[in-house]
């Protein structure tokens, strides 16, 4: 009699412990008697997701199979229970159900662990005020395109949103190429309203970009009729109106995924997103972009406090944290109650080794809504900040329109983040992480506003690159050093190499070296150097690359250096008559538009080199005088002073002519 009115007692308390909910999270113990198999992934995986494992390095394990068919189909049966979503990373699944007898049933089961209330119980008659403040601050208002800063030597015209991609330097990655093609980047939000038939969208729509959507609310594939705060997110990454509006990774392919009930605030929308994350990582996406945020909730049983953002608490922090596992690179909004007594981040942006984002203007200045850092167990929080103050974004009514709140910062840093690791593929997730948090703007010296600041993108596109380029082999045979280096670059990038030598303090550079192409790419070099007069003893050489020749404030990077050992000394060759049999020059590149390199290859020395440029009328122009070892050198010739249009390009040794080219300056 008493283990019978014991049993009474937990049945009521489990009963009017939720009666106030019709959906549940059912968390179940393991994933015991699956069907499925860590040895053959290609049954739950993409072929893109596998390869990300294989490619970085990461161990399918158990979190990465589906939850075991049996259970679910048992939660089903035990009543009138209706399977909404499932989440293979937190071994639980969702239900909607109204039978108490089900719910016990289903509570009895030797494999669930957990039955939890997690959204409302509601009829005809229920009146709720939600709590969902998520989009707060977030007004947009249509845009009169009073200024359309530019530069034309970029490779998009971007009308008003020039200032927000400058602000990075982001304008960079596109001119060398990096315009998201390729990447894939999945995009978790409360709906993508009408982007099939706005503007902005017509490019992606037109080419196919956008590769798959889901509903996880309504379970269904359509995303087109639901909130619209999605499709403006969206639009600042794929966005390409030329000339008025351009998103920062215009070519990517995207997925959409509606994770967020807009109308309400409960933590059943967590799991969506917990949900919405596992598919982005199984069909193979590389970044997540995602402008939610959860504290508080319809509900204030299930609110959240300070304390829970600690990255490890709440259901959305828990599913981010394998998003960086599983090799992908997460953005997240870090919230707008920075005004609010709320004040401080909401989750997933609480999440460890993702990035949450804070919204400043194009000066940099935070936005005073942009909430505050940092996460309650002391870290760092935002990791960066973009453009989220009078950010420019698609409109539901076809318009574009400046807005406020870090959902608009995240996409912005989201799509500059997809570009970035576009041009290193060979980084991992947090490589790029990385990079973008070192270049930022008060990396040394990070606060609780904008984190470590704004990044740079040409600094941290150097970062990346002096972890992968490097001189892979140096060696000396009868006085010629032959140097190899691996590197990447584009047609208006270049290289110089410098030597120091026994007896000297100080680098001098023997040689320029062109890049080629239009856009970035893995490139290998050889340069042999003919050592006369040089000293036995060691002999460093280091390459020092530019990266970006389109202003006046070059950016270049010292990327590697080697030492090799000279054992007896080299004797300069003596000077005499030239052997034209052998001699040749070349002009890189060719045409040119501020400069060029005359690349002059002789077997022997020329003690009186004379390189004159003329006109068609025979007219010298310009004359410089060298002199110069056997074998290869190059020299720079600057023509910004120069009118478009062809010259003869003559060297000479004294008064001997060696060759001529024809140059076309552009």
């Amino acid at each position: 009699m008493k283990k019978n009115l014991l049993l009474l007692i937990i049945l009521f308390s489990f009963f009017h412990s939720n009666a106030q909910f019709s959906k549940y999270i059912i968390k179940f113990k393991n994933k015991g008697t699956s069907p499925y198999s860590i040895s053959t992934p290609s049954n739950y995986l993409s072929v893109r997701a596998i390869t990300r494992r294989t490619n970085y390095g990461i161990t399918i394990d158990s979190s990465d199979l589906p939850i075991t068919p049996r259970y679910i189909d048992s939660v089903r049966l035990a009543g009138t229970v209706t399977i909404l979503n499932s989440s293979k990373w937190l071994n639980q699944i969702s239900i909607q159900t109204t039978d108490n007898t089900a719910l016990a049933k289903i509570n009895g089961f030797s494999f669930v662990l957990s039955v939890t209330g997690i959204a409302a119980k509601t009829t005809n008659t229920d009146i709720i005020i939600p709590k969902n403040n998520k989009f707060s601050s977030e007004e947009i208002k249509e845009s009169t395109y009073t200024s359309k800063t530019t530069n034309t030597q970029d490779y998009f015209s971007y009308g008003n949103t020039y200032n927000e991609i400058h602000l990075h330097n982001g304008e960079f990655l596109h001119n060398i190429g990096m315009r998201g093609q390729n990447m894939m980047v999945a995009v978790l939000d409360a709906g993508f309203y009408n982007y099939t038939s706005l503007k902005a969208f017509d490019s992606i729509n037109a080419n196919n970009q956008v590769l798959q959507t889901w509903d996880f609310v309504a379970r269904e594939a359509s995303v087109v009729e639901d909130d619209s705060h999605g499709m403006s997110c969206l639009s600042t990454i794929a966005g390409n109106i030329p000339g008025t509006f351009m998103g920062n990774a215009p070519k990517a392919n995207f997925v959409l995924y509606r994770t967020e009930d807009a109308p309400t605030e409960y933590p059943i929308e967590e799991h969506n997103w917990a949900c919405g994350a596992e598919r982005a990582d199984s069909i193979g996406a590389d970044i997540i972009s995602s402008s939610l945020g959860y504290t508080t909730f319809d509900n204030s049983s299930l609110d959240y406090t300070y304390a829970n953002m600690n990255g490890n608490t709440t259901i959305s922090a828990k599913a981010a944290k394998f998003i960086s596992r599983k090799g992908l690179l997460a953005f997240v909004a870090m919230g707008n109650d920075g005004a609010n007594s709320w004040k401080y981040l909401s989750t997933a942006a609480d999440a460890d080794s993702i990035i949450s984002v804070g919204a400043v203007n194009t000066s940099g200045v935070i936005g005073n809504f942009s909430s505050y850092g940092p996460s309650s167990d002391g870290r760092i929080k935002p990791e960066m900040s973009a453009v989220g103050v009078s950010a420019y974004v698609q409109n539901s009514n076809n318009t574009i329109g400046a807005g406020n709140g870090t959902s608009y910062a995240t996409p912005k840093m989201a799509g500059l983040g997809t570009c970035l690791w576009q041009a290193f593929p060979e980084s991992n997730n947090m490589a790029i992480r990385n990079a973008l948090i070192k270049s930022s703007s008060i990396f040394s010296t990070p606060n609780d506003r904008i984190g470590y600041g704004i990044p740079n993108i040409k600094n941290a596109f150097i970062i990346l690159l002096n972890s992968y380029a490097k001189i892979t082999a140096a060696t000396i045979t009868n006085c010629k050093t032959t140097i190899s280096f691996k590197s990447k670059d584009v047609g208006f990038m270049k290289y110089e190499i410098e030597r120091l030598i026994p007896g000297q303090t100080a680098y001098t550079k023997i040689a320029n070296m062109q890049g080629s192409g239009t856009i970035l790419s893995n490139k290998t070099y050889t340069y042999i150097d003919t050592l006369n007069n040089v000293s036995a003893g060691t002999i460093k050489y280091r390459i020092k690359q530019t990266i970006d020749t389109a202003n006046a404030a070059t950016s270049f990077t010292y990327f590697d250096s080697v030492s090799v050992n000279l054992t007896s000394a080299c004797i300069a060759t003596p000077v005499v008559n030239v052997n034209t049999a052998t001699d040749k020059i070349t002009i890189l590149p060719n045409p040119a538009k501020d400069y060029c390199v005359v690349r002059v290859t002789t077997n022997d020395a020329v003690k009186n080199l004379s390189i004159r440029i003329t006109d068609d009328k025979g007219s010298v122009l310009l004359q410089m005088n060298k002199s110069k070892n056997s074998g290869t050198a190059d020299y720079e010739i600057p023509l910004q002073k120069f009118a478009k249009g062809s010259y003869i390009i003559n060297v000479f040794d004294d008064k001997k002519k060696l060759d001529h080219k024809v140059l076309l300056k552009l």
